[in-house]
């Protein structure tokens, strides 16, 4: 398992937050994703071959986010 930690804009609530975690946490192999909405900052829990930081990165994109860095 790896973890895996992003910086997200675009996040102004915690609807935002759920959103982010519903969004990745449906990947095949992510075991967990914590959200801090203060920071951006955004750890997910994967399983490298299952979901990659590539997949990772979509899901959050599909949501109205943008990965920065």
């Amino acid at each position: 398992m790896n973890t895996l930690t992003l910086t997200v804009s675009g996040m102004s609530c915690m609807g935002c937050v759920n959103s982010v975690k519903n969004l990745v946490g449906a990947l095949p192999g992510v075991s967990a994703v914590q959200v801090d909405l203060a920071s951006g900052r955004v750890d997910v829990a994967h399983d490298p071959a299952l979901a990659t930081a590539e997949a990772i990165h979509a899901a959050i994109r599909s949501g109205g986010y943008q990965v920065v860095g």
